[in-house]
């Protein structure tokens, strides 16, 4: 298996039938372009964008890399970015770390890289914090993926976005300085495993030779 053991066992855990059926229909459109993508043999690229780019995208970025090597997705890329940069928010890298993930702070000061790796052989991502339109994502040909409801109603028009698509959780740094806030953090990050690991489970690859 390509992931780590304890990132495996987090998946294979997970209860999609918890999913609302209302959830389901907001991540149909991303199944849709997904599929799509996989069926004419051509690359995925999400970018999952919220104001800060400090908690929700990262670990919509994060999540979907690691079930695109789980469920064997080909040519997948995930990316992140805000309407400003901040900080990944350390209690981010926590919970995934907590989850398996082998978590290395790469940089000091005010906005650090991590390295945030899912499987011995895999790229880990790298994660801080960037404006949607960094240099460091793409420019074209990927789907802009909103995660909040700020940023959604803020972003009206994304460059070089093929399709736009709404997918926004709630917020956990309304628990930051609370005894909730390490529940909260984790309990978001299996919420967006969950629904993501959905989408990637409903994607059929077709055989065209």
């Amino acid at each position: 298996m390509k992931l780590y053991t304890n990132i495996t066992s987090a998946i294979e855990a997970l209860d999609m039938s918890t999913i609302p059926e209302s959830r389901k229909q907001l991540l149909q459109p991303l199944v849709d372009y997904m599929q799509e993508k996989v069926t004419l043999k051509r690359p995925i690229r999400l970018n999952f964008i919220c104001t800060h780019n400090s908690r929700r995208s990262h670990l919509s970025q994060v999540w979907a890399q690691t079930l695109a090597a789980y469920y064997e997705i080909p040519l997948f890329t995930s990316y992140s970015g805000g309407t400003e940069a901040t900080a990944l928010f350390p209690m981010v890298a926590t919970v995934l770390a907590d989850t398996g993930f082998d978590v290395r702070q790469l940089s000091e000061g005010k906005n650090p890289v991590y390295s945030l790796k899912y499987g011995e052989n895999e790229l880990p991502v790298i994660g801080f914090s960037k404006t949607f339109d960094d240099p460091f994502n793409p420019k074209s040909d990927f789907a802009a993926v909103l995660t909040c409801n700020h940023a959604d109603e803020h972003c009206p028009f994304i460059a070089g976005a093929a399709k736009r698509i709404s997918i926004t959780f709630e917020d956990p740094k309304a628990f930051d300085g609370t005894p909730l806030q390490k529940e909260k953090y984790a309990e978001r990050s299996r919420q967006i495993m969950t629904e993501l690991s959905y989408v990637f489970s409903k994607i059929r690859q077709h055989d065209n030779n």
